[in-house]
């Protein structure tokens, strides 16, 4: 199985389980107060999963799909992760990893040039 095929099947787990955090924040946080911080946390993790989702598409058909994609996924989980931890439990202790997955999801983009 080539990287080109991993990697359009990961953007296609990735697009899905979005979808499924999506509609779990829109009905899981539904008697809360709407400027709650934990759901405005929950709501960014899952535009930038959605938005990475996609990216990941391109990656797969990136001259180095291995490279952007593992970049991208590794970001998502950084990043996307860290959010969606806090925002469910509360507690804010992986908070220090979103940046590093912003820089590895910059690089992802950055890599899909190569």
């Amino acid at each position: 199985m080539t990287a080109s095929v991993v990697v359009r099947r990961l953007a296609a787990l990735s697009g899905a389980s979005a979808v499924a955090a999506g509609a779990y924040g829109a009905h899981g946080f539904k008697n809360s107060d709407p400027d709650d911080y934990q759901r405005v946390l929950f709501e960014t993790a899952n535009k930038y999963h959605f938005y990475h989702s996609l990216a990941l598409l391109g990656a797969a058909h990136s001259g180095k799909p291995a490279v952007a994609g593992a970049l991208l996924i590794a970001g998502m989980g950084m990043f996307c992760g860290s959010l969606y931890h806090q925002a469910l439990t509360g507690d804010p202790g992986l908070r220090k990893v979103a940046p590093m997955g912003g820089m590895a999801m910059i690089a992802g983009w950055l890599a899909i040039i190569l």
